[in-house]
């Protein structure tokens, strides 16, 4: 799995870092906007053992719950940013943007 961002998702990323200080992300396969990559300053999601580290977002860590990394892992995922405003705790939403997952299918 490889996990990478858009221009667009480092500057927002860039953005929330200035206004929040470090972030962290949790993915999880939940559904709605539990599907939607989550953002919170670093610390504050406390993970588990059931969740992953699965990659270093613009020096964020990316978490991904197990049951959904089981499912993603031979999967690469983009990490991208669109107009509008999810129905989450993530830090975006008041910036009028969400973070959204664009995914692909690994080669061999």
């Amino acid at each position: 799995m490889k996990v990478t961002a858009t221009e667009s998702c480092k500057a927002l990323i860039e953005l929330l870092k200035s206004k929040h200080g470090e972030l962290m992300f949790h993915q999880s396969g939940g559904c709605c906007d539990g599907s939607s990559p989550m953002c919170y300053p670093l610390g504050e999601f406390k993970v588990g053992g059931q969740d992953v580290l699965v990659s270093d977002l613009v020096g964020c860590p990316f978490y991904m719950g197990k049951a959904q990394y089981n499912l993603w892992q031979h999967t690469d995922l983009t990490i991208d940013v669109v107009n509008g405003r999810g129905a989450s705790f993530s830090l975006e939403i008041p910036e009028g943007k969400r973070f959204i997952v664009r995914s692909e299918v690994c080669t061999v």
